[in-house]
């Protein structure tokens, strides 16, 4: 049965047998039984990991252990407001570092990204996803947006609607405003250069 870990570019955790090119964690979000809770996070240091770390092992969702999320690929973990494990992708960590100075004049630590991300992605009184409004036109590579109800991949002239198996049909790009999922300091850091690792249908004609 298919545990319900897998992340939407919305943030939101389901159901589904597919995995997906990267892991992470939120905290510790499911009962003994590996139910997940009415809590979608515990801390703020929302983290996109590697599937394989040295020689680590580890069960899926053990009693009292962080709960293991999976994203289809890193576009999604951005869109979800996370950012690369700085212990096992250390060196995706200091390129979205890097990044996050030229986004912003000034090179951070862990502590005040994790503050800045946290208060762009979660709406204070609902919890929910954190939205704004941006030309489509304007948006970088590896954004999120909501079209035509459904989060798609901005990539080049197309737009890419997601699934959790990946990503299966193109929309040519428009002009004009649109709801974007991925928090604006990690448009930012895509602007800036950051490049995010895709799933292999991206690449899809």
């Amino acid at each position: 049965m298919a545990r319900q870990n897998r992340v939407t570019p919305e943030g939101a955790l389901e159901a589904t047998p597919a995995r997906g090119l990267l892991t992470g964690n939120r905290g510790v979000l499911h009962d003994a039984a590996g139910r997940i809770g009415v809590a979608r996070w515990r801390h703020p240091h929302w983290i996109a990991c590697s599937l394989a770390y040295k020689d680590w092992r580890r069960p899926v969702m053990a009693p009292g252990r962080w709960t293991e999320l999976f994203f289809l690929d890193e576009a999604v973990a951005l869109s979800a407001g996370h950012r690369p494990c700085a212990l096992c992708r250390r060196a995706d960590f200091l390129r979205f570092q890097a990044a996050w100075e030229r986004a912003f004049g000034r090179r951070e630590k862990v502590p005040a990204i994790d503050a800045a991300l946290q208060a762009a992605r979660v709406q204070p009184r609902t919890r929910r996803q954190k939205t704004h409004i941006a030309a489509l036109e304007d948006l970088p590579d590896g954004s999120f947006a909501r079209w035509q109800g459904q989060p798609h991949l901005v990539l080049g002239p197309r737009l890419l609607r997601w699934t959790h198996f990946g990503y299966d049909a193109a929309t040519p790009r428009e002009t004009g405003p649109i709801k974007v999922l991925t928090p604006a300091p990690l448009v930012a850091l895509l602007r800036a250069g950051y490049r995010p690792l895709l799933h292999p249908s991206a690449d899809a004609p």
